[in-house]
């Protein structure tokens, strides 16, 4: 019996783990997801620093003529302290001298046989940054479960980090099956066909941070999908397509199960996509999708993503969803969940004109999906809808409904 979409996303949830930790320098930590929370260890600025070149100041000294003490510069070493009825020339980023009040930006103020004229108003604390008003010491920086971009490593090296603990990359181990199929570098025999699946899955998986196992094209024989399976079980997700329908020719089921194939589902009801199946062989994960080639990508998002997400360890492992506005009327029958892919420009999402579960083209120029209420037959021109991209990674920390109603 097919389960619901909703039900086949606990499973993979619940199934795929959280892969173990290594420690790598931040540099090479990009696209990366943490295994620890990091904590800041001294607070951002560590001191007073001026904003502004400019002039050190009292708030008293307002609309006064001074002359000028000294400059103190960026980086320079040691405590100066302002004297009265005297300014001092500062840079940005140099350390409030003892005394100051307020830094006065040098396009505020007037110069003149070498002193100092300030506008009429003086505010205290005006373009000064205070010790730790951006960070503090002891406060959270990153969770654990954060996927790292680049202004987190900003982040980290401010706080003189060099390496941060991380988790694996998922190894995914990809075989195709089938007489019928050759891979593109393959000449084609009479009536065969290149296998689109596994070039799509492994560039997806890899956009997605994954390392990638491919251990070939397996004969359609019982004992070659065995082996390919036993070589594919050191990596930690599996994916495989076709084979895995009622009526199937070849030994795909059957060669997962001899080898201790738990199942946690075998059908959803979806289309296109119905007869994707998950589960495990001791660590390795498990992901067989539909073997024509738009059901195999749609499901390889909505499903393969899922899991990849939840063994990156990220914290938001959940598919998020963009709300916006069909761009024309969509007609579409009802009766099962539908993955309808097309084009979202920022403003709106445009279906995809003409789609089939065995068609390669319509993914290609589409960059997102919407997932539709079985009860639906169509929408009208500007109709709210929820779409899934396709084209980057949207996730969250809460789980949300993914349909279209």
């Amino acid at each position: 019996m097919a389960i619901s979409v909703e039900e086949a996303l606990d499973q993979i949830y619940k199934l795929s783990l959280p892969l173990g930790g290594e420690i790598a320098p931040i540099e090479n930590a990009v696209y990366r997801v943490l295994a620890e929370t990091v904590v800041a260890s001294h607070s951002l600025p560590s001191f007073d620093n001026s904003a502004m070149d400019g002039y050190a100041v009292r708030t008293e000294d307002a609309g006064k003529t001074l002359p000028q003490s000294c400059v103190i510069f960026a980086g320079d070493e040691g405590e100066v302290r302002l004297v009265e009825n005297q300014c001092i020339r500062i840079m940005t980023g140099a350390k409030i001298p003892l005394g100051c009040e307020a830094i006065v930006p040098i396009e505020e103020v007037t110069l003149s046989d070498g002193k100092v004229t300030f506008p009429p108003s003086i505010k205290a604390s005006q373009h000064i940054r205070l010790k730790g008003e951006d960070i503090q010491s002891g406060m959270v920086l990153l969770e654990k479960g954060t996927m790292l971009h680049a202004h987190h490593i900003s982040l980290l090296a401010s706080q003189g980090i060099t390496h941060v603990t991380l988790h694996r990359r998922p190894r995914v181990a990809l075989f195709s099956s089938g007489n019928e199929l050759k891979m593109h570098f393959e000449s084609l025999g009479s009536n065969q066909l290149y296998n689109t699946n596994t070039p799509t899955f492994a560039s997806r998986a890899r956009e997605l941070g994954c390392d990638i196992i491919f251990t070939g094209t397996a004969e359609d024989t019982l004992e070659s999908i065995q082996s390919h399976i036993r070589s594919a079980l050191n990596a930690d997700l599996i994916i495989t397509s076709g084979g895995v329908s009622v009526g199937d020719a070849d030994f795909t089921k059957k060669a997962f199960h001899s080898l201790g194939f738990e199942s946690a589902f075998e059908s959803v009801d979806i289309k296109p996509g119905k007869p994707t199946t998950f589960g495990r062989i001791g660590n390795s994960v498990i992901l067989n999708l539909p073997g024509n080639p738009l059901a195999a990508a749609l499901c390889f998002e909505l499903f393969g993503q899922s899991a990849i997400m939840s063994l990156s360890g990220r914290a938001d492992k959940y598919l998020a969803t963009i709300t916006t506005r069909i761009s024309e009327t969509f007609k579409m029958k009802k009766g099962r969940r539908a993955l309808i892919p097309g084009w979202f420009d920022g403003a709106t999402f445009t279906p995809s004109p003409k789609f089939g579960p065995g068609m390669v083209l319509p993914l290609s120029r589409a960059n997102g999906f919407m997932m539709v209420d079985e009860k639906v037959e169509g929408f009208d021109a500007g109709a709210t809808v929820k779409i899934i991209p396709t084209r980057w990674c949207m996730g969250s920390e809460s789980r949300h409904s993914l349909i279209t109603h």
